[in-house]
């Protein structure tokens, strides 16, 4: 298999926020429906829409700040680099957030997109932007995240594989029943599959 790129969701994937989300959807009155925060939001009178940006970029910066990363980053990021595979964060947070945290971790991804370029997951458009820029297929491509927003924008966008990695309960009810993906519940597991798929030792 040719794997040229790897596409990192970063909450919840690579980085560990204390952030109840449930929670924060009620305090901005928001629907837990499988639609991104910001989206709804977007959708709101301009009074209420402010006051639910200012309320989710709190938390967001709270959980850039307070937040840790995940065990077996590095080490599939350097496995990655030893095998000349790019490697990207796509997240729905901001920009701020993402350098947050990597001013705390400088891991070493050749791109960042961010929910600050205009395209939010599952919109498959922001995977395919991150492609482009890498210069890789979607058929080249693997995609990493803990959500049902990674894995449906990466199927959209025909990536090759996905790795759902650590997902909460609440989620497991929100992923589509019909597209085909790899179960990890950690990192490493997620290292130990895609050396599997590359034919790597692990």
């Amino acid at each position: 298999m040719i794997i040229r790129a790897v596409l990192f969701d970063m909450d919840g994937t690579i980085w560990d926020a204390p952030l109840d989300w449930p929670t924060i959807r009620r305090e901005i009155d928001v629907p837990a429906n499988g639609t991104p925060i910001y989206t709804q939001l977007m959708k709101m009178e301009a009074h209420e829409r402010a006051r639910g940006i200012n309320i989710l970029e709190a938390y967001e910066e709270f959980g850039a700040e307070n937040g840790v990363l995940i065990d077996g980053t590095d080490l599939i990021l350097s496995d990655l680099h030893d095998l000349n595979i790019k490697c990207a964060l796509v997240t729905n947070n901001t920009q701020r957030s993402v350098e947050k945290v990597l001013s705390r971790h400088p891991l070493s991804f050749d791109l960042v997109i961010s929910r600050d370029n205009g395209l939010l997951k599952p919109d498959p458009r922001v995977f395919l932007l991150a492609l482009e820029k890498l210069g890789v297929d979607p058929d080249e491509a693997m995609a990493i995240g803990d959500a049902h927003l990674d894995l449906i924008a990466s199927h959209k966008a025909g990536i090759k594989e996905f790795i759902l990695v650590g997902s909460k309960p609440w989620v497991q009810k929100l992923l589509p029943e019909d597209v085909p993906h790899h179960k990890a519940e950690n990192l490493k597991q997620a290292r130990d599959i895609i050396l599997r798929l590359l034919n790597k030792p692990c």
